[in-house]
């Protein structure tokens, strides 16, 4: 074989090192300038108004009747405790539920079983340190059982999630509810975010999908964050501390139907709902309190007292002036530990970081 009939291989070689340094130059120069930036990870679309709705609002807190919860933790590192509650004249909650978990720094394994039989379980795996897999499974006797797979990447400036909710296969299609979720740190302040639904209850009925727009901004001590769905729904939330004890937060909610068309162009026939929230939060040296009310009438507060310390007691009031109703509730919790875990806390052994 002559030079010449080897000149194209060898150029077809030299223009595809070519290629593949280019892109991976260019490459490089994208990651150090986002280097330079200085990003932080900004969460996740889900959590987008985590300040407001988790930390100051009522909405995971609140509850009514008698309750009593007694933890028992074995072990620190790994997490390893049970749980007995007992419920009282609650709507909501079952008369007894046992719990146990566990937790390593890869391993997160919860479960959850009611005097009624139904059976509540979370599994968590991290793969890496970026990369989480959450599985959660509910079964009630009676009733359809849910299942929910929901995989999760944490960059150093964006958030990548992809949830399933009763995924199924039949006949070649799909069913069942996919949700997938982008959160990208643009400044160091602004993060803007997308979420797209798809779903299929049964394989009769044609697909429906959605587009959901997020965007959060964090300044020096207060954070505002919007979310706009293609239903026209638009929720706005702020929160702000006041000081190292005092947080408040907003958030108002609004859907506005009847948008697509010639009616929606020049603004007839168009119904809108809304709903304002206002909450604060005051963190005491032993005690934590929270308010809240919104535009509808509710008036909710909670509060929350450690008398000891393996004991508090909480105490829960809802007052719905539109309704003309109302719901009391108290609650005590007793948390013991074993020998060996009062030996790990005074070695100073350092929890496991669980995948929660």
């Amino acid at each position: 074989m002559s030079i010449l009939e080897k000149e194209p291989s060898s150029l077809d070689f030299l223009y595809k090192n070519a290629v593949s340094s280019s892109i991976s130059n260019t490459y490089r120069s994208l990651q150090d300038r986002r280097a330079a930036l200085g990003l932080s990870n900004p969460g996740t679309v889900e959590n987008i108004a985590r300040e407001v709705q988790r930390d100051v609002f009522l909405n995971n807190y609140t509850f009514s009747g008698l309750r009593a919860d007694l933890t028992k933790a074995f072990s620190m590192a790994p997490l390893f405790q049970v749980s007995h509650a007992f419920s009282v004249g609650s709507q909501g909650l079952p008369p007894y539920t046992f719990a146990a978990l566990f937790g390593t720094s890869k391993i997160f394994m919860q479960g959850n079983v009611d005097n009624e039989g139904q059976l509540s379980t979370r599994f968590n795996y991290r793969w890496t340190p970026s990369f989480v897999t959450k599985t959660q499974i509910q079964i009630a006797p009676g009733n359809q059982a849910m299942a929910q797979f929901d995989s999760e990447y944490t960059g150093d400036d964006f958030t990548a999630s992809l949830k399933t909710l009763n995924p199924s296969a039949i006949d070649g299609g799909l069913t069942g509810i996919y949700i997938g979720s982008y959160l990208q740190a643009v400044t160091p302040s602004l993060a803007l975010g997308i979420e797209a639904i798809w779903q299929r209850a049964a394989m009769n009925q044609g697909p429906e999908t959605a587009l959901s727009y997020s965007a959060r901004y964090k300044g020096d001590d207060w954070i505002g964050s919007a979310q706009l769905t293609a239903q026209g729904a638009i929720s706005t939330s702020y929160w702000r501390r006041l000081t190292d004890k005092v947080e408040v937060g907003t958030e108002l909610n609004l859907q506005f139907a009847g948008l697509s068309g010639a009616e929606g162009m020049f603004g007839r026939q168009v119904s809108k709902e809304g709903t304002a929230t206002v909450g604060a939060k005051y963190d005491f040296r032993m005690s934590t309190f929270r308010a809240q009310i919104d535009s509808g009438g509710k008036l909710s507060c909670l509060l929350e007292k450690r008398v000891a310390q393996p004991v508090q007691l909480t105490f829960a009031a809802e007052m719905d002036h539109s309704k003309q109703t109302s719901k009391i509730g108290m609650a005590i919790s007793i948390e013991s530990s074993g020998e060996e875990l009062q030996e790990q806390q005074e070695m100073g052994a350092a929890p496991a970081q669980i995948p929660f």
